[in-house]
Parts: structure tokens; sequence; C-alpha cells
């Protein structure tokens, strides 16, 4: 199959930028990784972006744009063009040179119950402004053919594990594990099987945000300060989800943070880490084997806390639990990488998405065809 060259654009559930990243791909087994650029969201932009997730709560049609939600979705399509025009730039790339950009856009509402999925973005304008042709909107049919419109990576992920260097190559089954606002694992053994396992950096954001005023925990240097409150672990992990059979996914405002005043700030911090390390943990009940070694990728690998308890959890199955640089592999760009990949394989009409990674009821491409 011919290799194509994509962009892929990720603004992902912490909300804080676009990843933009180049990738040389035949939608199968061949990846080139390229160069990576963050563009990071202004504080207004992201008060924006935190009210239209209010205003999506009660959506019931994906077309609807209630209260600031148009808003929202020029602003998004604005950001992407002005994102795709200075990585072009920045890269010494023009747009003949690109074949297509895998356009995510920003989630406001996912309820796979409802079969409801939202993604702001206009794909169209993307494509006139920029003048390369986009894939947009790809968890939508999914949905269609029963599925949970998410994770959408892991069939980019088993593509990454067949470059595995030597040391690792051998191990299985092996587990990505994308700690994002809310962390998702893909399991490659004999299955490829993938799900939301859990909160992973939203609540420790919107706890440190809410009671320091400040936007993240930077290294992890609040929760330094603190202990794990067992209790309220306890608390987080009796939800219903974490029974819930495959597949399943999440969306932002399933989990919440702990209440004002509840506990102090550093105990937040530092007990809501644990929690994100044992949720993934506690996903092994739902896998056929248990893993030998996690490739851990999204900013949840720069907090310590999180890293130190996984690894810890992981010594219960005598598993591996490295970063995915170490892999060889960019654990900032992987989600866009993967974007740009599942772009390609639109366009070849090949599946994205499978029965056991998301529900659907048989292997689904996916996504909406822009032209410039």
């Amino acid at each position: 199959m011919a290799i194509k060259t994509a962009i892929g654009l990720m603004s992902g559930t912490s909300m804080d930028g676009i990843d933009a990243v180049l990738v040389r791909t035949d939608g199968e087994g061949i990846v080139e990784r390229g160069p990576m650029r963050f563009y990071p969201y202004s504080p207004q932009t992201q008060s924006i972006l935190k009210k239209a997730l209010e205003d999506a709560k009660d959506l019931q049609s994906r077309d609807d744009r209630v209260g600031c939600l148009e808003e929202a979705e020029n602003l998004i399509a604005d950001l992407h063009i002005k994102a795709v025009i200075s990585f072009l730039k920045e890269n010494d790339l023009n747009a003949p040179q690109i074949d297509v950009l895998g356009f995510h856009g920003q989630t406001v509402l996912h309820s796979p119950e409802q079969a409801l999925t939202v993604q702001l973005g206009d794909g169209e304008k993307l494509a006139k402004s920029t003048d390369i042709d986009v894939v947009y909107d790809m968890r939508a049919n999914d949905m269609v053919n029963g599925g949970q419109g998410a994770p959408l990576v892991p069939i980019y992920h088993k593509a990454l594990r067949e470059s595995l260097p030597d040391q690792y190559s051998e191990q299985s089954p092996v587990v990505f594990v994308n700690i994002g606002g809310i962390s998702n694992i893909t399991y490659i053994g004999k299955e490829l099987i993938a799900f939301d396992t859990g909160p992973g950096n939203a609540l420790i954001d919107q706890w440190v945000q809410s009671e320091a005023g400040i936007p993240y925990d930077q290294g992890g240097m609040i929760a330094a300060e603190g202990g794990v409150n067992e209790a309220l672990v306890a608390r987080y992990l009796d939800n219903t989800y974490f029974d819930k059979p495959l597949p399943k996914s999440l969306d932002r405002n399933d989990f919440l943070p702990p209440k004002s005043g509840e506990i102090g700030v550093e105990e937040g911090a530092r007990t809501l880490a644990h929690i994100s390390a044992a949720a993934i943990q506690k996903s092994v009940e739902h896998l056929p084997e248990a893993p030998k070694l996690w490739i851990v990728c999204g900013g949840g690998r720069y907090n310590p806390h999180i890293m130190a308890d996984l690894k810890m959890l992981a010594l219960k199955t005598n598993a591996d639990v490295i970063k995915s640089e170490k892999a060889g592999f960019n654990g900032d760009a992987m989600e866009a990488e993967g974007w740009g990949y599942l772009a390609v394989r639109s366009l070849k009409g090949l599946p994205l998405t499978y029965p056991k990674t998301t529900g659907c009821e048989k292997p689904v491409t996916g996504g909406v065809l822009c032209k410039a």
C-alpha cells in the first residue's frame, strides 16, 4: 500500500492545547514518526472550553450547538488552522507535501449509553483554510455500529508493538497505558482489547485548580507534601464503573474531584494520583492474562507518584512498568500520531475499531473526509 504523509492533531480531555505531529504511514505496519509541536491554549480559551463542557451536558443531538458551543467550535477550528500553518512553517513543509490532516477536535460530551459523542471542530473550514484534505469525526461511525466510540488509538498501538526494542520485544502480553485526563489501556496479546480504566490527570488538575488556584500539579510537587487517604481511595474504587463488563468508556464528568475542604490540598493531590494508578492496575481484572510490560504515555507519566504507585502495584504480577521513551516512543506525541495514522486508515477504508476495542458489532472504518 502507498505510504501517505499525515499531520495528526489532538486536543485531549486535559484541554491544555493542541498536539501536532507528522506521521508517514501505509495505515498498517509501516510507521515513520516525525516532528511534534505543542500549541498551548490561553486561559481565555480554556475558560470557554470549560463552559462548553457545562453547556454540552444536556445535549440530545450531535448537531445541537446550544449556549457557547458554536463560539467554542469556531474557536477550535481557528486555533487548529493557526497550529497547522505554524507547524508547516516551523518544519519547512508546505501544504502539497501533506496528504491528510487527522483532526480530533475537542470532546465536550461522551455518553456511550446514549450512543452520543460530540467533538467540536469544523473539518470543512480546516480543510479550506489549510489547502489540505481533512479526516475528522472518527468516533461517530463506531457508535452507529454499536460501539462505545472510544478508545480509537489501539490499532496504532498494535502497529507500534511491532517496533519495540529487542529487550522488550519478547515480553507478552504488552499493555499501552495512556494517562491523559482519563486513562485508557490497549492490551496486546492473543487478542486486541482496549477500554478506559478510570480517572487520569483530570481529577488532580481540577483539584489543584479549585484548592490552590494553579493549573496542574507540576512534577507532583503538591502531592509530595501529602499522604494517601485510604478511605478516599476505597470510595473511588468502589465506583460501579470498575465492575462494568467490557467494552466501556468514560466521559470527563463521570468522576468528580473531592468536595472543597473535604481533605487538605496536598493529601488530595497525593490520593488522587494513587487512585489513577490503582484504577489502571484494577483493569487487570478484565484482561485474559496479566501483562508483563506496561508502556506508559500521556501527561500522567510526568507525575512521579502515579508512576511509582503503578510500578509498586505491578509487582503483584511481576510486570515491568516503563515510560514510552524507554521503548523508543514519544509519549507526548502518541495520541496525535495515532490520529494521523487513523486518518490514513480512513482514507483507505481500513477498520479503525474492533469488537474488543469499542464493542462495535464488526470491525468498522470511520471518519468524514473534507476535501481542500
